[in-house]
This record gives C-alpha cells, structure tokens and sequence, in this order.
C-alpha cells in the first residue's frame, strides 16, 4: 500500500506490484491521534514524516529521506483496531479478494481505490489481519526493501495450513516470474523475495487466547542499531516493552499497537 503519491518515472523505473506480486511491498499502521504517534516513532526509530495525499490523517514516515511505512489516523473513524498491518503486492486485488473469501478468509476493507493503486484489508481464516496492494509502488522500491521493515512474522496456529493459505492467494512458489519462494527450516516456513527472507511463519498462536499478543496476528520488524536505546525509548515516550532479548525486543506503542525491533546485525537469511 501506498499513503504517498504517486510516483513519477525519472532516472528509475517505477516499480509495480505485477513485477513483485507476492511479496510484502508496505507496512501500515492505523492509529488515534497522528501527532502523538509521530513524536513516539520519531523518539524510538528517528523517523522523519512527511504528508501524503489522502488526506490531513496520513502521514509517510522516512528513515534517511527513504519511506519506510505510512500512519492512518483513521482507526476511531472508520472503527479499526490500532496496529500495524503488512501489505502485499497482487497483480488483481478483486483476484486476491476472491481466492480469499474460496478459502475461508474475512474481507474487512476494499477493494478500494487510493491512487495509484486500489486495496483491501482480509482476515485469514485464523484472525491475522494482513492487506493487499495493486499498483505502483514507490521510485526506488528497492531502497525500502533495505530500509523497513527488517521482515514479517505471522504468529498462527498452524504454520502449513497458512502457507498454504497464503500460497493459494498471492501465488506463492508458483514458478511465475518474480513469485517468492518457500521453504520449511525447522518448525518455520520462511518466505523469501529474490534471495532474501522478507517474512516467517511460525506455529502455536491460540485462537482464543484472552492475549491478543497470543492469538494469531502478523507482526512487524523494524531493523535498529541499537535495541537496548530504542525500548529505553519507547518507555520514556509512553510505550511498554514486552520482552526483550539481546538482538530483539517486542514493544507496544501509547496507542496500543505491538512492534518489534531487530538489531541490524542480525542476517536473515
């Protein structure tokens, strides 16, 4: 998905959704109130913000002048839960949107129009919400991919049933060109875009778990220097840490929505 506008071909080529379909292309969080989430991702990943063209409740966070995500102040107007969502880019999101609802999924949002491009938020048959991008993306895709996030994890509750889920709609190890790729490593399937792993899915969330860090729920990760200052941060900015390692730690931000940073010396592959 894409809260900005729409990008312009000059020395780079604009990158579409049909070129990478399959893989995530955006992360987007819904929020309550857009300027006191910028002054915490500002504090805790030194995000710097510009507007987009959707409106005075959407914001385009940058790290070093490259976007790396995008805030909705929408979540009490269009009563949506505070989190952040990954996207996907689809060739056909009116495709997507019915290979999902065959399969058991829950259509929350779209397909909607949002210039360049045209989205939808989906449910999968565990809960996990996760969207769905057509369309242009960013000049420069290839910067973002480096930038933000890290990658994704889906927390589920059985790992091969949703990778077959998720397989079955975004063409997953289809052998087309550009699909991504999947394989088992140990009790994880792990995806990866041209190479590199931009998403893991893992077993053992509970459906009805009165946690929702239990239930199932995709989570994003956020590549950090330093993991140790930026939980400090997030608590002196409002946020709580939810557990940390040496490498890694889980926070939730003021408003509610549950992130993770990830030391940068940390491979993914």
């Amino acid at each position: 998905m894409n809260h900005d506008t729409p990008p312009s071909p000059r020395a780079t080529e604009v990158v579409s959704s049909h070129h990478v379909f399959g893989a995530p292309c955006w992360v987007s969080l819904t929020s309550r109130d857009l300027e006191a989430t910028q002054d915490f991702y500002s504090a805790v990943l030194g995000w710097k913000w510009r507007k987009g063209k959707l409106g005075d409740r959407f914001r385009i966070a940058l790290a070093d002048d490259v976007p790396v995500a995008g805030i909705a102040a929408v979540a009490t107007m269009w009563q949506m839960a505070v989190a952040w969502t990954p996207y996907f880019a689809v060739p056909s999101a009116d495709e997507a949107v019915s290979r999902a609802r065959e399969r058991g999924g829950t259509v929350a949002v779209g397909p909607i129009s949002l210039p360049p491009g045209r989205a939808a938020l989906i449910a999968d048959r565990d809960g996990a919400t996760f969207g769905i991008w057509e369309g242009e993306l960013f000049t420069n895709w290839e910067n973002w991919r480096q930038a933000a996030p890290a990658f994704i994890r889906l927390h589920t509750r059985n790992a091969f049933d949703a990778a077959i889920f998720y397989g079955e709609i975004l063409d997953w190890a289809s052998r087309l060109p550009g699909c991504c790729e999947v394989g088992y490593e140990g009790n994880e399937v792990v995806l990866r875009s041209e190479g590199e792993v931009v998403a893991r899915i893992e077993s053992g969330a509970l459906e009805a778990a009165p946690d929702p860090t239990i239930r199932p729920h995709w989570q994003v990760h956020f590549a950090v220097a330093d993991v140790t200052a930026c939980a400090l941060a997030a608590e002196q900015h409002g946020g709580s840490v939810l557990g940390k390692g040496a490498d890694e730690a889980v926070l939730r931000d003021p408003d509610g929505a549950q992130f993770t940073i990830t030391s940068r010396t940390v491979t993914r592959r």
